[in-house]
């Protein structure tokens, strides 16, 4: 008789995160609802036990879902609402390991956040008070360069998060995740970085002013330099235009 958790075929457990992914699709299941229970899994779909255990791994890498040992409405493998941290883990070991080169997230940030002031800008009421406080923040002049890169990208993900739009807000905290090693890298290359700072952020003060004046095309094009400037600037993206 073949032990219980032995593999019929390789890669079995892809066809416990395919059986999720449809019961997700088909509504069968949530954000809140629990997961059958491994035994459960493996008698339907006709593979070992370890191969539900790897899929739930999987998953919960993925910030797809929680899992908790014990008995009682929270234990089990549960489907959770907002998986950010396996989109920001994915997209940070990709761009670590050259995967994905850092010019190419510089124009997808390029892409997101040109989409993220329009629709703010075009908005009856944008939503910037968050945005406000933070540059109030970094008024202080005391800051070092790791402190107000940090900000920063607060910022940044806090316009993305006021659009409305959970997929770009995602998909933003992921790729300022990615490249924040390489942001602050670039910082210790300048030979003005005080200069830079005040720079960066009377940008940032003239962007958020565009966006609440209602200025769609002046907000596109103060992000575009904006965020241009500043990798051109600590070579991080010699020769963009």
């Amino acid at each position: 008789m073949p032990h219980e958790d032995r593999d019929e075929a390789p890669r079995a457990w892809r066809a416990v995160l395919a059986r999720i992914e449809h019961d997700l699709a088909e509504g069968r299941i949530g954000p809140g609802d629990h997961l059958p229970p491994e035994r459960e899994l493996a008698v339907e779909l006709g593979v070992g036990r370890s191969s539900v255990r790897e899929a739930l791994r999987v998953l919960e890498v993925m910030g797809l879902i929680r899992t908790a040992t014990g008995s009682g409405p929270r234990s089990g493998a549960i489907v959770i609402a907002t998986p950010t941290g396996g989109m920001q883990s994915l997209l940070r070991l990709q761009v670590a390991a050259q995967g994905f080169a850092v010019d190419d997230v510089v124009q997808t940030r390029l892409v997101l956040e040109s989409a993220v002031v329009t629709a703010l800008a075009s908005a009856e009421h944008a939503g910037t008070a968050d945005a406000h406080a933070l540059l109030d923040a970094m008024d202080a002049p005391t800051l070092a360069p790791d402190e107000f890169l940090a900000l920063d990208a607060r910022l940044h993900l806090a316009l993305a998060e006021a659009s409305g739009n959970g997929v770009i807000a995602v998909m933003m905290a992921g790729l300022r995740a990615a490249i924040e090693s390489y942001v602050l890298a670039g910082s210790a290359r300048l030979d003005d970085w005080a200069g830079m700072r005040d720079r960066l952020h009377r940008e940032h003060r003239e962007l958020v002013a565009a966006i609440d004046a209602g200025d769609a095309e002046r907000a596109r094009m103060l992000v575009h330099d904006h965020i241009v400037g500043y990798y051109t600037a600590t070579g991080l993206m010699p020769g963009t235009a």
